[in-house]
């Protein structure tokens, strides 16, 4: 089973940033749009792990204590860079908390052998990846200016900073990931409170 722990977003948050997505699209038409309904903040991607294993994931995600976490939707980025973009992105400005949560999911999740991050964590949400490319954020070897968000590039720079609003996540999720033709699809298997 491929497995990841996220944090969903608001209704009202995924609505406006669903009529972003179809404002802007068409300036990008050969990129790989994610749908409105599967946008999530991740915590940490694990991947594929058997069913016990992913029971115990639930049992150690269950044994996390932490505050809400509030969240501030605005702005938007390129992975790895704006010269060279694979993937086009929504910023959330958190503060602290959120990478502590971050690293408290990471930190449980070591215990249970599963590998740390070994980049820093840095809170987006993709919208879409170059045709062709990974979905990778980090730099890699061949990666070289390309034109595929070229001209979405330009149409945002002649807008002011786009902002989706705000929301205090109270629960974070463990999710199944169902890779499939049109794109993953994305179920609950279990969710866990922030106080």
């Amino acid at each position: 089973m491929r497995v990841f722990i996220a944090i969903d977003i608001d209704d009202a948050i995924r609505e406006r940033i669903a009529r972003f997505m179809d404002g802007v699209r068409g300036f990008a038409p050969d990129a790989r749009w994610v749908q409105p309904e599967a946008l999530h903040i991740t915590l940490k991607f694990i991947g594929e792990k058997p069913d016990d294993a992913v029971e115990e994931i639930r049992k150690g995600l269950a044994t996390i204590r932490h505050v809400a976490v509030d969240l501030q939707f605005r702005g938007y980025g390129f992975f790895p860079s704006a010269r060279a973009p694979r993937v086009f992105w929504i910023g959330i400005v958190a503060g602290p908390l959120l990478g502590s949560l971050a690293a408290l999911v990471d930190e449980t999740m070591s215990s249970l052998k599963i590998p740390k991050e070994d980049h820093a964590y840095s809170p987006h949400l993709t919208l879409a990846r170059g045709a062709g490319s990974s979905g990778s954020p980090r730099w890699r070897r061949g990666d070289r200016a390309n034109a595929a968000f070229q001209r979405l590039q330009e149409k945002l720079a002649a807008l002011p900073t786009p902002e989706f609003g705000t929301m205090t996540a109270r629960e974070f999720f463990l999710y199944q990931s169902r890779l499939s033709p049109k794109g993953s699809r994305y179920t609950k298997l279990a969710g866990f409170a922030l106080h």
